[in-house]
């Protein structure tokens, strides 16, 4: 493992994404130019915030399947930008259009993730619910469905380590 990506330094923080590998998958950014992608079509606004407000350029991110197979983290991306308004909710054509967003006043942000690391295996939601370091994980809180959700350092570093098994 890269020692980029081991949780320190007083300012980063953690994050995980969610995404369904049909719609846009980790093998997808890893292909993307530059590897890197915007973090769009978020429409929850506590989710939104996270965005917009406290994810910051440098912050890891587990890039987490749902709705697949076998659900679970995949790999790790970083923030190369910080939240801007999301051009997709102007945009008629796009699905994540969103006809009560102003482009004066935007109501969506995104940021822009870019691959660094690709696990060699998933780290299952089973594994991760069965390891008891992670119980307070936001990911295994009955009901979390949150699409973007803060992730503690020592959680970081136990997934970190479940990757290297």
């Amino acid at each position: 493992m890269s020692t980029l990506t081991k949780a320190g330094g007083p300012n980063r923080q953690y994050w995980l994404v969610k995404t369904e590998p049909g719609s846009y998958s980790f093998d997808d950014l890893w292909k993307a130019p530059k590897r890197t992608t915007q973090w769009d079509g978020v429409r929850n606004y506590q989710a939104r915030n996270f965005l917009r407000d406290e994810m910051k350029r440098g912050d890891l991110v587990f890039f987490y399947h749902s709705n697949c197979e076998t659900p679970g983290i995949v790999g790790i991306a970083e923030v190369v930008k910080e939240g801007y308004p999301d051009s997709t909710a102007f945009d008629k054509r796009d699905p994540h259009f969103d006809p009560k967003s102003d482009p004066a006043n935007p109501t969506w942000y995104m940021v822009d993730l870019r691959a660094v690391q690709r696990f060699p295996r998933v780290i299952s939601l089973a594994e991760l619910k069965g390891n008891p370091e992670l119980e307070g994980m936001p990911l295994l809180q009955q009901g979390s469905r949150l699409s973007v959700q803060k992730v503690g350092a020592a959680e970081w570093n136990v997934v970190l380590a479940l990757a290297k098994k």
